[in-house]
C-alpha cells in the first residue's frame, strides 16, 4: 500500500469515528429501569418533564442549600411496576435499588428507603438545578437525597436504576 493511499485510508477513519462521536453526543439523554421489574423503562429527559415534578433542597459540598426539581424516585419506581406500598413486606423488603451513573460510581438504597410507606423523605430523580438544566459534567441526571449529612448518596450522571433482591 503507497503511503498516500494509508493516509487517505487513516484519515478516512478518523472522519468516520468523529461523525460516530457526534451522532452519540446528539442522541437524546435518558435513565434506564431494569431487574426486578414488570415494565423496564428507558426514559428520556421529555418524559421525566411530562411527569409530577417535585423541588427539594441539598446541602452540596460547597456547603450551601440548593433546589434540585425532578420527578420522585417513588413515581418512577412504579410507572417501572415495582414492589412499593402495600406490597412491600415480607421477602419484598429484601429488595433495593442500585443507582448506576455514567463513570461507574454506584449508589445503593433499600426500596423502604424510598417509599412513603415507610418515610417522609423524597428522593428524586434531578434534571433542574435552580431553575436551569444540570450543569455539564453533572447531569443530565442527578439523584437528590434531602436529609443525608453527606452528599455522596446525591450521585451525579445517574444513566440506570437498577431493582434487585437481595442475596445471602
Amino acid at each position: 500500500m503507497s503511503i498516500s493511499r494509508f493516509y487517505g485510508v487513516l484519515l478516512l477513519a478518523c472522519f468516520s469515528f468523529c461523525v460516530s462521536q457526534a451522532q452519540v453526543k446528539e442522541a437524546p439523554a435518558y435513565v434506564k429501569v431494569t431487574g426486578e421489574v414488570t415494565r423496564p423503562l428507558q426514559l428520556t429527559a421529555a418524559d421525566l418533564a411530562r411527569m409530577k415534578r417535585t423541588t427539594v433542597q441539598l446541602k452540596d459540598r460547597d456547603g450551601k442549600e440548593h433546589a434540585y426539581t425532578g420527578v420522585d424516585v417513588q413515581d418512577i419506581l412504579n410507572l417501572a411496576g415495582v414492589t412499593t406500598g402495600e406490597q412491600l413486606r415480607r421477602e419484598n423488603l429484601t429488595k433495593y435499588m442500585l443507582a448506576r451513573c455514567a463513570d461507574g460510581y454506584e449508589v445503593l438504597f433499600s426500596l423502604a428507603e424510598l417509599d412513603s410507606a415507610f418515610t417522609d423523605r423524597r428522593v428524586i430523580l434531578a434534571d433542574d438545578l435552580e431553575g436551569k438544566p444540570l450543569p455539564a459534567g453533572k447531569g443530565p441526571f442527578r439523584l437528590v437525597v434531602p436529609g443525608e449529612h453527606r452528599p455522596a448518596r446525591s450521585c451525579q450522571q445517574v444513566v440506570e436504576l437498577i431493582i434487585r433482591f437481595a442475596k445471602d
